[in-house]
């Protein structure tokens, strides 16, 4: 559309929209920038040991229960 067009469909003067378009194309790039923070979240060192560990149970537990099972069905030897 046209300015003149955009105007009258927004009940805004043109001058106004020019002062708009003109800000947006200025600042476009700062918009999409990070603002100094890092994209990772911080880590709280006693949290990942305790999911470390938590793995590392569940794991043993898989393990032990895939044996159990192979030694009472007969799995035929499958390993996960």
């Amino acid at each position: 559309m046209t300015l003149a067009g955009l105007s009258n469909k927004y009940g805004v003067y043109a001058s106004q929209i020019s002062t708009c378009k003109r800000a947006a194309l200025d600042n476009m790039t700062s918009a999409f920038q990070r603002r100094g923070r890092d994209p990772e979240p911080e880590v709280i060192a006693a949290e990942v040991e305790k999911l470390h560990s938590k793995i590392g149970r569940l794991v043993a537990e898989r393990d032990f229960w895939a044996d159990a099972s192979r030694q009472l069905v007969g799995t035929r030897g499958k390993k996960w």
